[in-house]
């Protein structure tokens, strides 16, 4: 009996996710993922001054490098890519559910990042790197318009990608519903909303906070706003104020923790 296509495309769904790959680039994004015991990596492609920076974390790892000319460097990397002579083939990181990965444990005050259609990598790097600084539990994104794991966003993230949980989900309300079941206060960023974080926070500091924050421009869709428990901004010290989305995670990260 042959099985229904929807089946089939299930699996060949799944089956191109196991195969999919990703080339990460740069001493420190590629140090760090050497050192995860928890990324499969495949190929490790060096000059041999890369090679020495990188000596211990490639003998912690166990690969056997591949020594290329650096001006013929044999990694298949865009020729832009400021790669330090370092490039490492690895599988994408699997970190688990987010009922796991966002559940409040004993002395922590939780934290997470939502971001609804961030599509520039460099932005996402940079909110991994401040929600590992501020002890965020996890970031998560929608599957779709997001942006994927990639060499240019490990770089960025300067190591902070195989820390910092990067969860991406089919949907993004239904994630904020789910975050709300586990007990989570939802807050959306936006510039022009009534109240500021500290206003909003004011008697639920202990509470896990999920802050969602979205693309520069477009700013929350329509549907992400009305999941969320409330809309907040950051208070600026003149009339007007505006910053970068990573910016933006960062101040709202601190001023959701400080008292």
């Amino acid at each position: 009996m042959r099985k229904p296509d929807w089946v089939i495309d299930k699996e060949k769904a799944r089956r191109a996710a196991a195969s999919e790959t990703v080339w990460l680039f740069g001493l420190h994004a590629v140090r760090d993922a050497l050192l995860n015991l928890h990324r499969d990596k495949l190929r490790l492609v060096v000059t041999r001054n890369a090679a020495d920076k990188l000596s211990a974390a490639i003998a912690e790892s166990g690969m056997l490098p591949e020594i290329s000319d650096a001006r013929k460097f044999a990694a298949p990397l865009d020729p832009q890519s400021v790669h330090q002579g370092a490039a490492l083939e690895v599988k994408p990181l699997d970190w688990g559910p987010l009922a796991e990965l966002c559940i409040a444990r004993e002395g922590q005050v939780p934290r997470v990042i939502l971001l609804d259609r961030v599509t520039d990598p460099h932005n996402v790097g940079a909110i991994l790197r401040s929600a590992e600084v501020f002890g965020a539990l996890a970031v998560i994104a929608p599957r779709h318009h997001s942006a994927p794991e990639t060499g240019a966003l490990a770089k960025t993230a300067s190591g902070a990608l195989e820390r910092q949980p990067y969860l991406r989900v089919r949907n993004l309300a239904r994630a904020i519903e789910e975050l709300r079941a586990m007990g989570y206060l939802v807050l959306g960023l936006d510039g022009e909303a009534g109240q500021t974080i500290e206003v909003a926070l004011e008697g639920h500091r202990d509470r896990p906070v999920a802050l969602v924050l979205g693309a520069e421009g477009p700013g929350l869709r329509q549907k992400t706003r009305e999941s969320c428990d409330a809309l907040v901004r950051i208070a600026f010290s003149g009339p007007f104020g505006s910053l970068n989305v990573s910016n933006a995670a960062a101040v709202a990260l601190y001023s959701s923790l400080s008292r």
